[in-house]
């Protein structure tokens, strides 16, 4: 007996009350199990109680996301697995506590890569330190396992004052020698001026976990019967910054070794030498610091004084004689960038030929005449010869301070810097090398 279509439709009603159908646009109302033949595409789908599914449907798989989601700030994440297709792929975005739940849809480069540019949905509205978790749902409706990111903070501003080592004095058996040059000076706290009087410059920007290398430049070493030693660069390096550092000061001229002072951030001083030229200090380094003060007629009564950071050294412009106090360093500038003002990066002063007399330090750690040392930390440049040691003074060791919001503070840092706080900002100050990590 032929079968009716009565018999046939019996047959496609279930007791679970699943049932089959033909048409051009899901049914209304199904249940689980329903069978759905989509006239549209063409393809045989099945309902696991949320959505219709292609029978042969393919299953995405997400093994890894790379990128970072950062808290206000857009950034894009690259997703690598299996079963993207070929359009129209789901990516979610979930964080609960945030009440985030965000979906964006991308077109795939590959059935194993796609790409997606965080939403400010997103980023504006999670916190820095929480997990988001993403899947993706592909073009068959599967949605794939889940990997989470942690909200890193955005990248930020960060202050700093950088100064080089200072150069050391010069030294001249029994005759006059050039005090050392500070350290190179460049500052971008609250629009201060920055070295060789100069406009401040611009703040870096920091990033979340990337490790930002402090070098704080040594002082040139003391000397006997030479000139002076250049003091060493500071520095501050990273990975997605242009690194940037400050010049060590030029060294003090000896009347033994030639007159000329040496170049550096300030410039170190001359002095008198045996072939009754006249002389000039080094060369101080653009925004950074003044040169060194020159020896304008023969005799060897006075060395000319290292150059600062807000002015050049004093110059010796007659054969004066013996404690005239000309040959003074250069001066150095004020900085509050930890709080309170501090005056670093002064000239040495130059020696006559008694050693201990001729010119003082400049402002801010320069080294007086009679072999003193620049000080410690300031850049300041060494002075020249003590003739009762026939050594100059050593340079001033230099320093690197960074200054952020609170807010913004990571606690992670190697070198043991003095860690500080002003207001709503913290201050780390390197007096030794180290490091800071965003």
């Amino acid at each position: 007996m032929a079968e009716t279509s009565a018999s046939k439709l019996s047959k496609r009603i279930h007791t679970d009350g699943s049932t089959h159908y033909k048409s051009a646009t899901a049914p209304a109302n199904p249940v689980e199990g329903d069978l759905w033949y989509d006239e549209t595409n063409g393809v045989m789908k099945f309902y696991d109680g949320s959505n219709f599914i292609k029978i042969s449907a393919e299953i995405p798989t997400l093994s890894s996301i790379s990128g970072d989601i950062t808290a206000t700030a857009a950034s894009t994440l690259t997703l690598s697995g299996t079963n993207f297709l070929t359009a129209n792929l789901v990516v979610n975005f979930v964080q609960s506590s945030d009440a985030v739940d965000i979906d964006v849809t991308v077109t795939p480069s590959s059935n194993t890569s796609a790409s997606v540019t965080v939403p400010s949905s997103v980023y504006d509205n999670v916190t820095t330190g929480n997990v988001v978790t993403i899947k993706v749902t592909n073009s068959d409706t599967v949605s794939s396992n889940t990997l989470t990111k942690t909200v890193l903070k955005a990248p930020y501003s960060v202050d700093f004052l950088m100064i080089a080592g200072g150069g050391s004095g010069g030294a001249s058996n029994s005759n006059s020698a050039g005090g050392g040059g500070a350290g190179g000076y460049r500052n971008s706290y609250n629009n201060e001026t920055s070295g060789r009087n100069s406009s401040s410059e611009t703040a870096l920007t920091f990033s979340a976990n990337t490790v930002y290398t402090i070098t704080v430049g040594a002082g040139g070493s003391a000397v006997s019967q030479n000139t002076g030693n250049k003091g060493s660069n500071s520095s501050i390096e990273g990975s997605d910054i242009t690194n940037i550092s400050s010049e060590g000061g030029g060294f003090g001229a000896s009347q033994d070794h030639g007159g000329n002072g040496g170049a550096g951030g300030s410039g170190g001083g001359a002095c008198y030498d045996t072939d009754s030229n006249a002389k000039t200090g080094g060369s101080g380094t653009a925004n950074q610091g003044f040169d060194g003060g020159d020896k304008a007629v023969s005799g060897n009564s006075m060395g000319a004084g290292g150059g600062g950071a807000s002015a050049e050294g004093e110059s010796v412009n007659t054969d004066s004689s013996p404690g005239s106090e000309e040959g003074a360093g250069g001066d150095g500038l004020a900085s509050s960038i930890t709080g309170s003002s501090v005056t670093r990066a002064g000239g040495g002063g130059g020696s006559d030929e008694n050693g201990a007399n001729g010119g003082t330090g400049g402002s801010g750690g320069g080294g007086n005449a009679g072999g003193n040392n620049g000080t410690a930390n300031t850049g300041g440049g060494g002075g020249g010869i003590n003739n009762s040691t026939n050594n100059s003074g050593a340079g001033g060791s230099g320093v690197v301070i960074l200054r952020m919001a609170t807010s913004n503070y990571s606690s992670t840092t190697t070198g043991s810097p003095t860690v500080t706080t002003d207001g709503s900002d913290t201050i780390l100050t390197f007096t030794g090398s180290g490091s800071y990590t965003g």
